[in-house]
């Protein structure tokens, strides 16, 4: 256990985690000046003070959110944090950021994965965390149709265990979450459909957000990347549009879904944007005296031109806190027997029939035509 000087972090968009000149350029932007609406509203003091004294677990600590969550929730007092990251370079720019920005506070850093269900143990049993915010996840979209077997292990099985080790020590349960699990058209969508299920069924809280700016590895990192490369900006669709937020709008977010208490709730963003807009923004901005070439490709598998945040088998409504959508979904039978079916395809490499368990998991799941094929060819190879 590290205790760490005191010096409040500053209330800006991501902490200073990346060093990259890409990174960097993204941080100083005026965001808003894009988004062109109001700032998502902010817990209040009063709300966020009944986060002091608690001891709180962050999964994915390392990734942008899961970051910038940390270091926010350490100025608010708690009794401890415990960071679990899986990937070591994060972990360890985790700490260095610790170390030059958080409040004195006991912090505990472990590196593993949510699936590590021995990890997982120990981490409870030694830390007795009583809230659990949930960040981990794989996300990248076309990779994990290539990837679902990695998809449903960590996005499903996962947060099964997680949320398993929080039952059995009565710590409440927050997911980040994501507009791709409604109606979703890819694995990473429908895994994360599931993930909000075991949340439910668990009585914890799960938070649909949308694609959030600058984020490692977001779009806007890919367009400020291809601009430094002096590269054309590559859009899929002209038509492609997307639900954008602030990383700082992300984790405020975030932390009123975990004060609003158990339930499905979404971000309360009225209008989505056109990626497009967004690489020309980027390119006005971070390259104003050249001329930059947008070149539209297509669609990716798993991608949908647009996303929402509630499906038609769903309805939203007002949320107590401002900037939050409640929404009421309809809740899957028998959970846990459809999970142990879809844990037995995964364990035998299954994934035409992972697929279909899917499918009966999530219904209005749609798998794309490379999925269905790579099904397909899984199977011929297992007849072989």
């Amino acid at each position: 256990m590290r205790a760490f000087p005191t010096k409040r972090p500053e209330r800006r968009a991501a902490p200073a985690l990346y060093t990259s000149r890409v990174t960097a350029s993204l941080e100083t932007l005026d965001w808003h000046s894009f988004l062109a609406r109001p700032h998502a509203p902010e817990p209040s003091h009063e709300a966020l003070r009944r986060l002091a004294g608690t001891r709180i677990l962050i999964t994915g600590a390392g990734g942008s959110i899961g970051a910038a969550l940390a270091l926010r929730l350490a100025a608010l007092a708690p009794a401890r944090l415990i960071l679990l990251e899986a990937s070591e370079s994060h972990l360890f720019a985790l700490q260095n950021a610790f170390a030059l920005h958080a409040s004195q506070v006991p912090v505990a850093f472990a590196l593993g994965g949510i699936a590590d269900a021995a990890l997982i143990d120990e981490l409870f049993d030694r830390h007795a965390p009583q809230l659990v915010m949930h960040a981990a996840a794989f996300k990248h979209v076309p990779l994990l149709e290539e990837q679902p077997l990695a998809a449903i292990a960590n996005n499903v099985f996962g947060t099964r265990t997680l949320a398993g080790a929080a039952a059995r020590h009565s710590a409440r349960l927050v997911l980040l979450s994501t507009d791709k699990a409604v109606a979703p058209a890819s694995v990473m969508g429908a895994t994360k459909r599931i993930a909000e299920q075991i949340m439910l069924a668990n009585g914890g809280t799960a938070l649909r957000l949308g694609n959030v700016l600058a984020s490692r590895d977001s779009v806007a990192e890919v367009f400020a990347a291809e601009l430094a490369a002096g590269r054309p900006l590559t859009v899929t669709d002209p038509a492609a549009r997307r639900y954008f937020l602030t990383l700082d709008e992300a984790v405020n977010l975030l932390l009123a879904a975990a004060l609003e208490g158990p339930g499905l709730f979404a971000a309360d963003l009225k209008e989505s944007h056109y990626i497009a807009d967004l690489a020309r923004f980027l390119a006005a901005r971070l390259a104003p005296t050249r001329k930059v070439a947008i070149e539209f490709s297509h669609l990716r598998s798993g991608d949908k031109e647009t996303e929402q945040f509630w499906s038609s088998r769903e309805s939203a409504r007002p949320a107590q806190t401002a900037g939050l959508l409640a929404i009421d979904s309809p809740r899957p039978g028998q959970l846990d027997a459809a999970l142990d079916a879809l844990h037995a395809a995964l364990a035998a490499r299954n994934t035409a029939s992972a697929l279909a368990e899917l499918a009966r998991l999530v219904p209005d799941f749609t798998p794309s035509p490379m999925l269905c094929a790579l099904a397909q060819q899984h199977s011929s190879e297992a007849v072989r």
